[in-house]
């Protein structure tokens, strides 16, 4: 699949998978489903994992097992499966390497900020995925993508800090990122996290991925982001937000009723 044709801004996309990459088994299972969902509605899919995830609250917390085991995942993904793959990189040291692998660089939300880690992934000449961190305005992000000068941008949404242990999304976020002329996603998982909600770990409120991805898609994102697990309560990160691999198929439906309708 081309990721350029993916990215292109005409059709709606998706990127969707586990939080971190657990097991083989488990990538290959929701790969396989994306797979089948991306061809039953003829939307591109790109497969998201994590090989590592550098900012839990906790040092209990598990944060993957390691760029070598996890990039390993990723390969195998793209080559049975078809797809793009997506990943984070933390630290200049991982760009290059993750760049071998993948299709898409995820810049995290903590991170954004980081001018060499963008303008690095930039340099790869892979398409660069910047969220939005939680403590910036939306305004903020035409600067952070400007860094990566090669125009191969994703803007990701996923939320801002309200208090503490909350967030909220604020829908004008995304018409304000759209101004700037980067495709614009829609971290629709993330978005509904609750920071340090269960002491140790983050919780979330999962019960309103579906209508707020349809409310991110009437407004006319071009993408929507979503971790999914075969079952949450058991995954290793993120078990409190993701959603359960046997709905990501109602949300599809759902939002693709939503894209028809505001097209016509």
């Amino acid at each position: 699949m081309n990721i350029d044709h993916v990215l292109d801004g005409k059709e709606l996309f998706l990127i969707a998978g586990p939080c971190v990459i657990e097991s083989e088994d488990i990538c290959f299972t929701v790969a396989e489903k994306l797979k089948e969902i991306s061809g039953k509605y003829n939307l591109p899919a790109i497969f998201k994992s994590s090989y590592a995830k550098a900012n839990r609250l906790s040092g209990e917390s598990f944060s993957g097992h390691g760029m070598d085991f996890g990039l390993e995942i990723l390969g195998k993904v793209k080559e049975k499966f078809d797809l793009p793959v997506l990943t984070d990189v933390h630290e200049t040291s991982e760009v290059v390497i993750a760049a071998d692998v993948v299709d898409v660089l995820q810049i995290p939300a903590f991170l954004c900020r980081q001018t060499e880690l963008v303008r690095q992934a930039a340099a790869t000449g892979k398409w660069v995925n910047i969220k939005k961190g939680q403590f910036l305005a939306p305004e903020d992000m035409d600067k952070v993508a400007a860094k990566a000068k090669s125009g191969k941008v994703l803007l990701t949404e996923r939320g801002s800090s309200f208090g503490y242990h909350n967030l909220v999304v604020d829908f004008r976020s995304l018409l304000i990122l759209k101004r700037f002329g980067y495709p614009v996603v829609f971290d629709t998982t993330h978005s509904l996290q609750l920071p340090g909600g269960m002491g140790n770990f983050s919780s979330g409120q999962p019960e309103f991925i579906i209508p707020f991805a349809k409310a991110a898609v009437a407004i006319g994102v071009n993408g929507l982001f979503l971790e999914v697990h075969p079952e949450p309560a058991k995954a290793l990160s993120d078990s409190a937000t993701m959603l359960p691999l046997d709905r990501m198929e109602t949300l599809v439906r759902e939002v693709i009723k939503i894209r028809e309708a505001v097209q016509k």
